[in-house]
């Protein structure tokens, strides 16, 4: 299944600073000797969501700073997804069925039940690497690759990042570009966009007979994949303060032009009851632009360090985005510290966002359920415990527990559905172990 982030202009700075998976940059050694040394980061991730989808993601990098203070960079991730995704339907009071991706095989969810699909399972293999080069005294240039191969889903990246240090290096000015080419080959072929999702013969009777697909191949898919292309640039300025603070400020700019449509997410068709008529599948427009404002401020007490940002998106699909992100280290030793972690995120329901259409209304030209582009809020609650070891080695645990609640962007729900749950909240645990060597 088709994964989110991949290869945007934070590649190109993660690789550059060694970043994995949020972790703070590896700290820079004193001794020219060890300049030279290679350095690795692992981290073990699990990530499982209530009666949804799971993820296990193991990751390593490894990081070599030259003589002339090149660094090089290579990361490769392996992650497996399992368990069941929403796919868009609206809940009944009786039994529904729906077809599986493959067109051959149907399931069944029970009558109340938000309609989910557990045949979401994939592993998904990624290689990225970068190179950073100083040069004239106060400039750096970053390039950098990325590959990603899932089950149905090919992505490969390029970026670079330029950066100049100015007023005796307490300014530095950056420019990025990535560009992605995705490729998307959907399990069954591209439905039909709009098109009735086809149930197995044997299933034909859970539905009534009015609203019905029109013939026998609506919905069928093809056999040809699809592409998506996505351009990125990010613009920033860092600034120190003082001695204590630090501050950032980026505008990012996205441009998205292809297969923006999940080919795994249906719409209800439902009469003037709620009763679900037919199933359809969802459609989104072929581009996208996004722009999206960052700021963070980071300052050092005497004992630990705040780390506070925020960020604001906006695209023409009408989505607007805060995200407000914090976190206090807090020394307990000089070899050890405690992390916790506080965020929050708010956003609007996409122009084409519809829990449900109405078989009275004639078909939107675009129209998901898809939750994920709905209006929502969502938090995450966390703390981290590191610790160096006598050897210089550095580990680190992080737990969190993360909350998704959609909302009803202004939506009737009539009928049968009114004692129904259409907006059920996605909850979730993070646990993470990193070591640094």
């Amino acid at each position: 299944m088709q994964l989110s982030n991949k290869g945007s202009i934070a590649t190109a700075l993660a690789g550059a600073t060694c970043a994995l998976l949020g972790q703070s940059p590896a700290h820079a050694e004193t001794e020219t000797s060890m300049l030279k040394d290679w350095k690795f980061d692992t981290a073990i991730l699990y990530y499982g969501e209530t009666d949804r989808v799971s993820l296990a993601e193991g990751v390593i990098s490894a990081t070599k700073t030259n003589d002339d203070d090149s660094i090089f960079n290579v990361k490769l991730v392996l992650d497996t997804l399992t368990g069941a995704s929403a796919n868009g339907a609206v809940a009944q009071p009786t039994v529904q069925t729906f077809s599986r991706p493959s067109g051959k095989d149907s399931y069944q969810v029970a009558a109340g039940e938000t309609p989910l699909d557990d045949t979401f399972r994939d592993t998904r293999v990624q290689l990225a690497s970068s190179w950073m080069q100083p040069f004239a005294d106060t400039w750096r240039g970053t390039a950098g690759f990325n590959v990603s191969k899932e089950y149905d889903y090919m992505s490969l990246g390029v970026n670079g990042l330029l950066e100049k240090d100015l007023f005796q290096r307490n300014t530095t000015l950056s420019a990025g570009l990535s560009y992605q080419f995705d490729s998307i080959d959907p399990v069954g072929g591209k439905p039909t966009p709009l098109s009735s999702m086809m149930i197995p013969a044997d299933y034909d009777d859970e539905f009534e007979d009015e609203g019905e697909g029109e013939d026998d191949d609506h919905g069928s898919g093809n056999n040809s994949g699809e592409d998506k292309t996505t351009l990125d640039m990010l613009f920033g300025v860092t600034q120190v303060i003082n001695r204590r603070m630090l501050m950032q400020f980026n505008y990012g700019l996205s441009l998205v032009d292809g297969y923006t449509t999940d080919p795994y997410k249906v719409l209800s068709v439902i009469n003037t009851n709620g009763v679900t008529q037919d199933l359809i599948y969802e459609n989104r427009p072929d581009t996208r632009t996004k722009h999206s404002f960052f700021w963070q401020t980071k300052y050092a007490m005497d004992n630990g360090v705040v780390d506070l940002s925020y960020r604001f998106a906006t695209d023409d699909w009408d989505i607007n985005s805060h995200t407000i992100d914090s976190r206090l280290r807090f020394n307990l030793s000089d070899n050890s510290y405690i992390q916790p972690h506080v965020r929050y995120y708010q956003q609007s329901a996409a122009d084409f966002y519809q829990p449900y259409l109405n078989q009275s209304d004639e078909l939107p030209m675009y129209a998901s359920a898809d939750y994920r582009v709905g209006e929502m809020a969502a938090y995450t609650l966390g703390l981290k415990y590191g610790r160096k070891l006598d050897n210089g080695h550095e580990w680190a645990v992080r737990a969190e527990y993360y909350q998704q609640d959609p909302k009803n962007a202004g939506f009737a729900q009539p009928g049968v559905l009114a004692d129904l749950d259409l907006y059920p909240s996605v909850k979730a645990v993070i646990l993470q172990f990193n070591y640094h060597f």
